[in-house]
């Protein structure tokens, strides 16, 4: 009889453990699925509470960032007082406190009545918490969490270990309802604290990678702005008025959007694309990249020096003709005759002088007006033509045109300012965009961030650039993008070049891209009635 008993117990005590193995395992595999702390650390506390059924529990971790190390209160659970709320605090780690006595010195602390802790210790139990919400804390199991290198990154502690799962403890009823923990208990939490704290250091490892890529984001974007004063913000913008889009998206069940869902991670990669769509300016030549107007400052200052010399060529000649007429027809009159022809051919030296400065200066005039990036009338580009065929006498003797045909031709530009070949040049900035993003090691869940951006300027009907993708070729995230990204370009207002666009009129455009099939009209009109732009603190004015 015996021996069947002792049969049965081993049995009995098998199951514990194979039970106790299985839950280990699921411990294991929850721990590395869980990438996000406030999760982790729930997680952490409600599995080492069902293996030691223990009533409560918190978890404290090791803090650094400002060179003074405290530990933070970071979680807490309590089975007995489910509707309690705790805040995060600090507290230092010094030996007065069960924590801070673990996390200084590595020690567990196994205490089976809080409230009866042997003289000569100097770690003594806070009661404030038990008298805040009406409480006894009595078995308490404090164990330290060490990471692989053996450094102490934050404390678990669990208190009351209950005699049954389901039993509330209450201060009258604490003594009978809770017991000691046992060394078992102490060996296998402490064995969970070690695997605990690989996937809290994982975790911080994994968030310090994605701080160092923010920070990495965020100077690349302070780099293009370097580059191009004119559009600061921009970037920023654009991300923010993506992201809101896209989580507009999301929230449609109707029409053809129904189907498009990004999920957390995925906002996030399109957040990045945004962030860097510009990035590729980097390659673009500053003097194209900063270009305000149809010349280079440099230019319009050597096409100033010019129009001087032409001018004082043009006053030294008269001034010739006049001495030659002078020294050729000696004075045979006096100068007191006003009806004198050799003062008469004087004058008319000087009103041909007069008429021929008068025109240089209406030349200046226009080409200061056609410098300007706007639509040329047909008016001032036929007297552009008539200033490119003329010249000037240069110092050397020579007959120069005034304004070269490379300038001309920039002057000529019918729309905004820059030419043909400077256009190409800005464009390129997508295809540098692509080949630098596409260098950098993404993550899994961040690979499509180089193939976004690289999209932003394609247009639906094909028209667009770098490579003339029709809709179906287009990502969707880049047809988001791709709004917000005309819409701030239209509304900005801190463009030399042109002036900000009232929201209305920005939107008018945007419907007209629309119905010419170059942007998506079912993103555009989720952005109109969701009014999006708000998110950039814009207001449409009824």
């Amino acid at each position: 009889m015996v021996m069947i008993l002792d049969k049965q117990e081993l049995q009995r005590q098998a199951a514990e453990r194979m039970e106790l193995i299985e839950q280990l395992l699921e411990i294991g595999a929850a721990l590395s699925s869980s990438y996000d702390l406030g999760e982790l650390l729930n997680l952490i506390l409600t599995k080492s509470r069902e293996i030691t059924c223990s009533d409560a529990g918190s978890v404290y971790l090791v803090d650094n960032s400002d060179g003074l190390p405290k530990l933070l209160f970071k979680a807490a659970q309590n089975a007995s007082r489910p509707n309690v709320s705790f805040r995060e605090f600090a507290i230092p780690i010094t030996c007065k406190s069960l924590a801070g006595y673990v996390a200084l010195t590595g020690k567990s602390l196994n205490l089976p009545d809080a409230y009866k802790i042997p003289p000569g210790v100097p770690y003594q139990l806070d009661r404030s918490f038990d008298r805040d919400i009406e409480y006894r804390t009595r078995s308490i199991l404090v164990l330290p969490m060490q990471n692989r290198q053996g450094e102490i990154i934050g404390v678990l502690q669990l208190i009351n270990r209950k005699i049954r799962a389901d039993v509330k403890v209450t201060r009258e009823n604490v003594q009978e309802v809770t017991q000691p923990y046992s060394e078992w208990e102490e060996r296998i939490i402490r064995s969970l604290a070690s695997q605990v704290a690989i996937s809290l250091e994982r975790n911080q490892l994994q968030e310090s990678i994605e701080q160092l890529f923010e920070g990495f984001v965020k100077a690349a974007v302070q780099v293009i702005e370097a580059r191009d004063p004119c559009t600061s913000g921009h970037s920023e913008r654009v991300a923010t008025i993506t992201v809101r889009l896209s989580e507009e998206v999301n929230t449609v069940n109707y029409g053809r959007l129904r189907n498009i869902k990004f999920s957390e991670r995925q906002i996030q990669e399109i957040r990045y694309a945004a962030l860097l769509h510009d990035f590729g300016k980097v390659g673009v030549p500053e003097a194209i990249l900063v270009k305000q107007k149809k010349l280079y400052p440099a230019q319009i200052e050597v096409i100033r020096h010019r129009f001087a010399l032409a001018q004082r060529t043009l006053e030294m000649e008269y001034a010739q003709a006049k001495f030659q007429h002078l020294f050729k027809h000696r004075i045979a009159h006096s100068e007191t005759e006003t009806d004198c022809p050799f003062c008469k051919d004087l004058e008319k030296l000087d009103t041909e002088l007069s008429k021929k400065i008068e025109q240089l200066n209406k030349y200046w005039q226009l080409l200061l007006e056609a410098n300007e990036p706007r639509i040329l009338a047909e008016e001032p580009l036929a007297q552009l033509k008539e200033l490119s065929n003329y010249t000037y006498r240069d110092i050397d003797g020579q007959l120069k045109p005034l304004v070269s045909p490379e300038e001309m031709a920039q002057l000529m530009v019918t729309k905004g300012n820059l030419t043909d070949e400077e256009r190409l040049a800005i464009e390129a900035h997508v295809t540098h965009t692509y080949e630098f993003l596409k260098r950098i090691p993404w993550t899994k869940d961040l690979q499509d961030v180089p193939i976004i951006a690289y999209g932003h300027h394609e247009k639906l009907d094909g028209s667009g650039y770098p490579r003339g993708l029709k809709q179906d070729e287009i990502p969707v995230q880049a047809q988001i993008m791709a709004i917000a990204d005309i819409y701030d370009a239209l509304t900005a207002g801190d463009r030399p070049y042109k002036q900000g666009l009232p929201v209305a009129v920005a939107l008018q455009i945007l419907r007209q891209e629309a119905a010419q099939n170059k942007i998506n009209p079912d993103f555009l009109e989720l952005f109109e009635q969701r009014q999006v732009f708000c998110a950039i603190g814009h207001t449409l004015d009824l």
